[in-house]
């Protein structure tokens, strides 16, 4: 089994208004589409196949419908739609494998389940869902995508589209994201054996006031902070609960960092 970092959910109030923030901050940033049945709508920032996805609402009847459990619209829900990092997604091209491997571990799993949404131009773009977690457990897994198309060609159909294209800012990369945790050890203990994942050394991160956990995944590494006093880790702890909060990238221009819709933008 094996996957790679797929993109990362940023909830937001107006994906608009996100987009051109990060446009703004020297991202290239386009629109997305509507996923028609769950009454959202996105933008999107690629980083090669590696992207962050501004998602809101359009219907709030529609997003309110009952949620499966550990399902985005579940997470949504149970965040009460405040803006923030929400959820990381894991690429596969075998979701059928993994959901045995998760029910094998004693995880509740949902799915694979078939979805889709109509880009600008009208096209149709298809994947599937898989949902796994331990209703023990306060931090959320990863949820789990396989897309209808192969990577190359995902990639060149992007291109084409001018979703993935040079950013102002640079040679711009998603490096990781990062997840305030309790306890951050074991929080990455029990990932890597769910994910089959290398873990690297622990590091302080002195501008976080934290210590942090690295787990190695093609396409942008996924860090556990556990925070070592007062900070911007034990603040999400508090208001938020066990959470992604921030982004890093590497590249692009300068070593800097930004507040977009509730979280953190930062340059390594």
């Amino acid at each position: 089994m094996h996957f790679q970092f797929d993109h990362l959910v940023h909830f937001v109030d107006s994906p608009e208004e996100a987009r051109d923030a990060l446009q703004e901050l020297g991202f290239h940033a386009v629109d997305g589409g509507k996923h028609d049945n769950g009454g959202t709508y996105n933008a999107l920032s690629y980083f090669d196949l590696s992207y962050i996805e501004l998602i809101g609402v359009f219907d709030q009847h529609l997003a309110d419908q009952p949620a499966e459990a550990y399902s985005l619209r579940d997470t949504f829900q149970k965040d009460n739609y405040a803006s923030g990092l929400s959820r990381i997604a894991l690429r596969s091209c075998n979701l059928e494998e993994a959901a045995k491997r998760f029910k094998s571990l004693g995880l509740e799993v949902i799915g694979p389940v078939p979805l889709g949404r109509k880009r600008p131009d009208g096209s149709m773009i298809s994947w599937k869902l898989l949902f796994a977690g331990n209703p023990e457990e306060q931090l959320d897994l990863p949820f789990f995508i396989e897309w209808e198309e192969a990577d190359e060609e995902r990639r060149q159909g992007l291109k084409e589209q001018g979703a993935i294209t040079a950013h102002n800012r640079g040679a711009v990369s998603l490096e990781s994201v990062g997840l305030a945790v309790e306890d951050a050890k074991a929080a990455i203990e029990k990932w890597a054996a769910y994910l089959n994942l290398e873990q690297g050394e622990s590091f302080t991160d002195e501008a976080l006031h934290a210590t942090g956990y690295r787990l190695k995944l093609a396409g942008g590494d996924i860090i556990f902070y556990e925070p070592n006093g007062e900070g911007i880790v034990s603040d999400t702890l508090k208001q938020r609960g066990e959470k992604p909060f921030i982004v890093n990238f590497s590249g692009g221009n300068k070593k800097e960092q930004f507040e977009v819709k509730h979280a953190v933008y930062r340059f390594m």
